[in-house]
């Protein structure tokens, strides 16, 4: 493969849409609805991306060892995994997934069921997937290539900043939850109400799909996120009242 970043980015949306379409039917089967899983607002999950990338780059060199493939492959996407939970772990102060319930898990960010998963599909990857896409992408005119790989990226990076905006009103969230929890005042519901209340007023968006996304989140922090939710929604009743009176 030509590794110029047009095809590598094209190359990279192709694996975390893939990801993507894997986590929704496993999510969804999982929780029994239709679940929209991702960080980001459009079908992609980067991490797929990025880890597709990094075993095409790493192991592609031991194409003819199934068995190398399939170690190194797990090796890679768990620490990928790993170091992911951890920076959003330390970004938003809540876990974005936990695998604490799995046997053989480490400290409930990855999990030994899906590092055996991961082995697998780096197998897809290097055997099944590569050739089929290389040979798509290689199909493609150059000049077409990189004016679809260009309108992809303005795309994607927008999605990125608003999805960041939406995700850093999620962080200030939590952060508040965990001030409460700490409060003995938050024992007292007219208390919490009134520090929530405090607390929430510039916030603009509630952060539904991420919490559907994400149910470790909202689970952790469920009483809080809920009366927020009612708070945000009845200061929005009053103001729309006191418009209408001034009228």
């Amino acid at each position: 493969m030509n590794w110029n970043l047009a095809n590598v980015f094209l190359i990279f949306l192709i694996y975390s849409f893939l990801g993507y379409l894997c986590e929704v039917i496993f999510c969804s089967f999982y929780q029994k609805k239709l679940v929209n899983r991702g960080f980001l607002f459009g079908p992609y999950c980067p991490i797929y991306g990025i880890g597709s990338l990094f075993i095409t780059y790493c192991l592609s060199r031991f194409k003819e060892d199934p068995v190398v493939v399939f170690i190194l492959g797990s090796v890679i996407t768990s620490c990928l995994e790993y170091f992911t939970s951890f920076v959003l772990e330390k970004i938003f102060h809540n876990k974005w997934w936990d695998y604490s319930s799995y046997k053989c898990n480490l400290n409930g960010r990855i999990c030994l069921q899906n590092t055996l998963l991961f082995g697998l599909g780096s197998l897809v990857v290097i055997y099944l997937a590569n050739p089929r896409i290389f040979k798509l992408v290689n199909k493609i005119p150059s000049l077409t290539l990189k004016i679809i790989s260009l309108v992809l990226m303005l795309i994607f990076i927008i999605d990125i900043i608003y999805s960041m905006v939406i995700a850093y009103n999620l962080r200030n969230r939590i952060i508040i939850c965990e001030e409460l929890k700490k409060e003995k005042l938050a024992k007292l519901p007219g208390m919490l109400e009134k520090l929530i209340r405090e607390k929430v007023h510039n916030f603009k968006t509630y952060p539904k799909r991420l919490l559907e996304a994400f149910p470790n989140l909202k689970n952790s922090n469920f009483k809080e996120f809920e009366l927020m939710k009612k708070l945000k929604e009845k200061a929005k009743r009053e103001s729309k009242k006191k418009k209408f009176n001034k009228k």
